[in-house]
């Protein structure tokens, strides 16, 4: 049987076929998208149309490489980035443009909710979570209070991964992974919170789709499709989730211990739990994951949006980016960067801007900019696996996964800077993978046989044992006084307004 991962993500969608006989990705394909352009700061939206351009694009680019091979689909598993808003009017048609998770234009909404919900503490007490500007409650009442003649027309609101499965079976449901990215879910009770909805309007109730569990398929493939596509009967579409659960999945992070971390345009690092795991201060998001339990995770929102800017700034190649970040030393010469380019998430600094602290005519180097802002980045997701440690849930070893996972050296100083040994993934498409295995699981349990997640899990996520690194114990001490330096610059630049 061959199963297709479709990921879906803010630059480019990836269609994976993946033959769960033998474990090898029999074919891939890839297309590109843009934002919209020309939109005020803060305001970052896509059309959804894109997406789905890029689904048929990438599925028939597959298909054709497949060839005959097509007949043994069985399933396809969606992984879509989280949090995004999709109106859709009583045609089911869009309204307009996406807002996506990384859209930092709804911080007043955030307050308006959070003040009617009665505080902070209280947010955090109903569903879980703080109430964020990535998060998509906020974006709805952003819609409400802008743009109201689409907010009336609006009869569902969907997460982009739920309207690609939309597009692919006619079904409008949600599983618990991706609405627990709402803000509008209690994640202890996986229900509704009529609180957080009726801080919008009661009316939102009625648009919200069909909670299910995330192991319960979404459907079967739209009879168009499936003729268009030249594919079998009886195509399951599973529940599919948000990327970071999926790459949860694709990463074998379902049980205690592991850690993934993805190092991508933004940056996430999240584990399993058993139970719900509640932050009170709202740093660390109070997930539901794709196997029905949870998925504590931070998310930091500059990880190669800063290295690409960098390398392009310097004018050289990833190759060419990596030799000078290896040649300068641990905390490059005295450099150390805040990585707030886009703002932040966690810490949550919505409005932030990034710095570049301890220039001197000695230590302003090609060599030490390049390290500085790795450097950074990494320091910036260690803050949420301080906060995760302190939550409770102890790593044993870090799962690197995304572009950056493919540099040497990053690999080495996220080693060192996590205290925790790290290796990559045989294949760097960790959430395409969870979602092919993901429709595995759900089709097969289906067919009656007597097969896990996890056992599918273990047969299927493979490491790459070359790139394990274990940490260094004299650059892991000088990380925690360099990740205490850039954890006190941010406090003290912050409280003074200058942040």
């Amino acid at each position: 049987m061959i199963f297709l991962g479709i990921d879906s993500g803010t630059q480019s969608t990836k269609t994976i076929a993946l033959d769960v006989e033998t474990g090898e990705i029999a074919a891939t394909a890839q297309a590109s998208y843009e934002l919209v352009q020309g939109l005020p700061p803060g305001h970052l939206e896509q059309h959804p149309e894109d997406w789905l351009q890029a689904v048929e694009k990438t599925v028939e680019t597959v298909l054709a490489k497949l060839g005959t091979r097509r007949a043994e689909i069985a399933g396809i598993g969606v992984s879509g980035q989280q949090h995004g808003l999709v109106p859709l009017d009583a045609q089911s048609e869009v309204l307009r443009p996406a807002k996506l998770w990384c859209d930092t234009s709804t911080t007043a909404e955030c307050a308006e909710l959070t003040k009617k919900m009665g505080g902070p503490e209280a947010v955090i007490q109903e569903i879980g979570n703080a109430m964020l500007p990535g998060y998509t409650a906020p974006k709805i009442l952003w819609l409400k209070n802008n743009e109201p003649a689409a907010y009336e027309k609006t009869r569902t609101f969907l997460l982009p991964h739920d309207y690609i499965n939309f597009y692919l079976t006619g079904e409008k449901r949600m599983e618990f992974g991706d609405a627990s990215g709402t803000a509008l879910l209690n994640v202890k009770t996986r229900l509704w919170s009529k609180i957080a909805i009726e801080a919008i309007g009661e009316e939102v109730a009625d648009k919200l789709p069909e909670l299910r569990s995330s192991k319960s398929p979404c459907g079967l493939l739209r009879e168009k499709l499936r003729k268009a596509w030249n594919l079998p009967e009886g195509v399951l579409v599973s529940a599919g989730g948000g990327d970071n659960m999926m790459g949860a999945i694709g990463t074998g992070n379902i049980r205690p211990g592991i850690f993934t971390v993805s190092l991508g345009t933004s940056g996430t690092i999240y584990a399993f739990s058993k139970t719900p795991v509640v932050d009170p201060q709202g740093e660390v998001a109070a997930f539901c994951d794709s196997t029905d339990h949870w998925l504590p995770l931070a998310c930091t929102m500059n990880v190669t949006v800063a290295t690409e800017q960098t390398r392009a700034l310097l004018g050289v190649g990833i190759e060419e980016f990596d030799s000078l970040a290896a040649s300068a030393s641990v905390g490059s010469g005295g450099l150390l960067f805040l990585p707030y380019l886009n703002g932040e998430r966690t810490p949550n600094l919505p409005e932030a801007s990034g710095v570049l602290h301890g220039l001197t005519t000695r230590n302003m180097t090609r060599e030490n900019l390049a390290r500085a802002v790795l450097e950074g980045v990494t320091m910036g997701l260690a803050y949420g696996l301080r906060r995760l440690i302190d939550l409770g849930l102890q790593p044993r070893e870090v799962r690197l996964t995304g572009g950056g996972s493919r540099s040497a050296v990053w690999r080495k100083i996220a080693a060192d800077v996590f205290n925790t040994p790290v290796v990559c993934l045989r294949s760097p498409e960790g959430a395409a993978i969870g979602a092919a295995i993901q429709a595995a699981a759900t089709r097969l349990l289906a067919d009656g046989q007597a097969v896990s997640l996890s056992s599918l899990v273990e047969r299927l996520v493979t490491l790459e044992h070359s790139t394990c690194v274990e940490p260094d114990s004299k650059s892991v001490e000088a990380y925690k006084q360099l990740a205490l330096r850039q954890t006190d610059l941010t406090r003290r630049l912050k409280t003074i307004g200058y942040l």
